[in-house]
């Protein structure tokens, strides 16, 4: 795996997508999590293919701006560049932008796991 991998997740906002409807804000606006899981999505995938077979990531800590709005029916884009590596430690950079430019930015880590591993924690 090498710094530098990226990929960018996009977004049409739907109805679902908006504050109002996902419990974050009383506004017909883009949810701060959705945005923030958009950027997660990216992040996940910019390394996905670098992984060993069996393996995957999972969300550590995510911490992002929120500065715009965005309305229903407009398209978001979330980029994540791989930034950092430490054993199983990962960080990225991360921006969200729509059609009037960057509406959120931060940082993200996450961790390589066993799936199989990672699963059987649940059965405690």
């Amino acid at each position: 795996m090498e710094i530098g991998l990226t990929h960018t997740s996009t977004l049409t906002v739907e109805n679902k997508h908006l504050a109002i409807q996902a419990g974050s804000g009383d506004l017909a606006v883009l949810a701060t999590p959705v945005m923030m899981a958009l950027m997660e999505n990216a992040a996940m995938l910019a390394v996905k293919e670098a992984l060993d077979e069996g393996m995957t990531t999972v969300g550590g800590h995510i911490s992002s701006s929120h500065l715009k709005p965005t309305a229903l029916g407009k398209t978001i884009t979330a980029t994540a560049v791989l930034t950092g590596i430490e054993g199983r430690k990962l960080t990225f950079k991360v921006i969200a932008e729509d059609e009037t430019g960057t509406i959120g930015e931060g940082e993200h880590l996450r961790f390589i796991v066993d799936r199989k591993k990672f699963m059987a924690k649940l059965q405690g």
